[in-house]
């Protein structure tokens, strides 16, 4: 999880609840920033007999009982560096300490073949984000979209978006509630467009909130948003997830809203639509 994010953006919030991890980048996607919301929920083992979903053991203590929260800004990738060394380790232990600076310290107990017990210990170094900017890492609302559609495999898709690279630095993602999905290069010296059939939709476009439902709606009809070719291929290569379900939710002319889930792990991810 922390290598993907590491591949999407340089920095970004971590926050801690008592059941709840969550990695958060709120750029403005009014103002042509993407968004990113990571959520990994069942943290650790409650009751015992449960299997533990990520830790054996999860204690934090937030500001107060009323504000039981930690928010850090950390830099992914001196996460994921550090958590990479530590792959074979026996036991891993993460604290937030207060050393030169406030740190995310990882000690982990690695395999030996003497009975004296090696420890390598990572620091990365973090801010601590004070409680009156907190209402900016609350979790989007999903909005109010065209067109949902299951996604074609990641790497099918990755493998189209970076030949199409080479040709635009822009690309049109449009679907339809008949599970077609397109992804179009139009320059003023070539036109290619890539065809997708039989995704399926989610079962949420059927929700009647959504402008008068499907029933009420062409099938056929296209939702698109033009993108920076560049934000959709960052998204596709830092893809370690593997999720068991990718969808996309198009909201016509304005954004593109990709959504990653794998069992306890959800990711969602904001691209603005350009003019």
């Amino acid at each position: 999880v922390v290598t993907t994010i590491s591949k999407l953006t340089k920095m970004c919030v971590l926050r801690l609840t008592p059941d709840n991890l969550f990695f958060v980048l709120s750029g403005k996607v009014a103002n042509g920033g993407v968004s990113m919301w990571c959520e990994l929920s069942q943290l650790s083992v409650y009751p015992p007999s449960m299997q533990a979903n990520f830790f054996d053991e999860y204690q934090m203590e937030g500001v107060s009982s009323e504000d039981n929260e930690i928010c850090l800004e950390v830099t992914p990738e001196n996460l994921s560096r550090a958590l990479k060394t530590v792959q074979s380790a026996k036991t891993v232990k993460v604290k937030l300490t207060k050393k030169h600076c406030p740190c995310l310290t990882i000690a982990a107990e690695l395999p030996t073949l003497s009975s004296v017990s090696r420890v390598v210990t990572h620091d990365v170094p973090v801010d601590v984000i004070p409680r009156r900017l907190w209402h900016e890492f609350k979790e989007p609302s999903m909005p109010d979209f065209d067109v949902s559609i299951y996604l074609p495999p990641l790497k099918t898709m990755k493998n189209v978006v970076d030949r199409m690279k080479n040709l635009s630095n822009f690309l049109v993602m449009e679907a339809n509630l008949n599970g077609e999905m397109n992804l179009k290069i139009e320059t003023d010296l070539v036109s290619v467009t890539t065809h997708f059939r039989d995704l399926g939709n989610p079962p949420w476009g059927d929700d009647a909130s959504q402008d008068g439902g499907p029933s009420q709606r062409d099938l056929e009809a296209m939702a698109q948003a033009r993108v920076d070719i560049r934000k959709l291929q960052q998204f596709l290569m830092g893809q370690q997830v593997n999720p068991s379900k990718a969808m996309c939710n198009i909201v016509h002319e304005s954004v593109v809203h990709l959504i990653l889930l794998h069992e306890d792990v959800s990711l969602q991810y904001f691209i603005p639509a350009v003019a």
